[in-house]
């Protein structure tokens, strides 16, 4: 029996994920922001979309210094302070009542109740070009297509294809 007893894991260090780390961290900046969390600011992409995702950044969350007015309960609703372009600026005055929708249902409950644009350069990351991986040799593609049979997942069977073959291209390849 090992000296370390039951499953042999212990003293070993468990790895986190950066995120996690670098998350708790910079709490303190996003609360000082007006953020409860960074959650807003690292999934902005995915609530407000592809058009305003990269070029609208949020700044701050201010909230009413009086959250609860009539006694409900229920603070009243912030105000979004965020940074974009001139034109992508009118855009949004044109599309903020889906924003601040999408916005809202993020939160799952109505704590944004208008957004304060403030026209500021915002910098759009550029995109990494993904390599072009070279075409399979006939013989790869055989064996790709003979460990993939009997898949009958249409869906399922594409996925890994294309994963099997960007694999292979890229092994192959150096």
């Amino acid at each position: 029996m090992s000296s370390l007893g039951g499953s042999g894991r212990q003293g070993r260090v468990q790895s986190r994920p950066l995120a996690d780390l670098i998350g708790k961290a910079m709490e303190p900046v996003f609360r000082k922001r007006g953020f409860a969390s960074a959650d807003l600011v690292a999934s902005w992409p995915d609530i407000v979309g592809e058009r305003y995702g990269e070029r609208v950044r949020p700044e701050r969350l201010i909230w009413p210094r009086t959250p609860d007015r009539d006694g409900s309960g229920v603070p009243e609703p912030a105000t979004l302070v965020v940074n974009t372009d001139g034109a992508t600026a009118l855009m949004l005055t044109h599309d903020m009542p889906i924003v601040l929708e999408r916005i809202n249902a993020y939160f799952g409950w109505a704590a944004v109740g208008r957004i304060r644009i403030v026209q500021k350069p915002v910098t759009v990351p550029v995109k990494k070009q993904r390599p072009v991986l070279r075409a399979l040799t006939d013989d790869e593609q055989r064996k790709l297509d003979a460990k993939l049979d009997g898949l009958e997942h249409k869906g399922l069977r594409q996925a890994l294809e294309t994963l099997g073959k960007q694999v292979i291209a890229r092994s192959s390849s150096s």
